[in-house]
């Protein structure tokens, strides 16, 4: 406020005149002050957020523990389909390697037949075992 608003007139006067006006509480008083700590009673307690993570994890272990059993099962089933087909699958291996035997044998003769005292087929380590070539395969046409 201004010095003429407060004292109705215009113009400057001494401050002495001016009237004393000073900030004071409100008629009553303040309000009184909260100091202490007050924490909202908002939320779960601590007893039910830990019944319920322990619930989730049980439950999450239980979803595990099921799939476990379902995998082992499809595992178990496919090495049973594996040992089901094994015989037939080595019969077809046993031809087919009887059959490149056959012609190495031949391919054997063809190339040693001026060798003297070669024996088409015997075993040159001569260790009494009979072992199939350990490559797998047999491909003449490289030897």
């Amino acid at each position: 406020m201004t010095e003429s608003v407060i004292r109705n007139k215009p113009g400057m006067a001494s401050v002495k005149d001016m009237p004393v006006l000073q900030d004071g509480p409100p008629p009553g008083g303040f309000a009184p002050v909260r100091y202490a700590r007050r924490i909202p009673n908002k939320g779960p307690s601590a007893m039910a957020i830990f019944l319920a993570a322990f619930g989730a994890f049980s439950y999450g272990m239980y979803q595990v523990g099921k799939g476990n059993k379902i995998r082992r099962a499809l595992k178990e089933e496919k090495f049973a389909a594996r040992r089901a087909i094994l015989p037939v699958l080595q019969a077809e291996e046993d031809e087919r390697f009887v059959k490149e035997w056959k012609k190495y044998l031949e391919y054997e003769a063809e190339v040693m037949k001026d060798v003297p005292g070669w024996k088409v087929g015997e075993n040159v380590y001569n260790s009494g075992r009979w072992m199939p070539p350990a490559t797998g395969e047999l491909r003449p046409e490289v030897w």
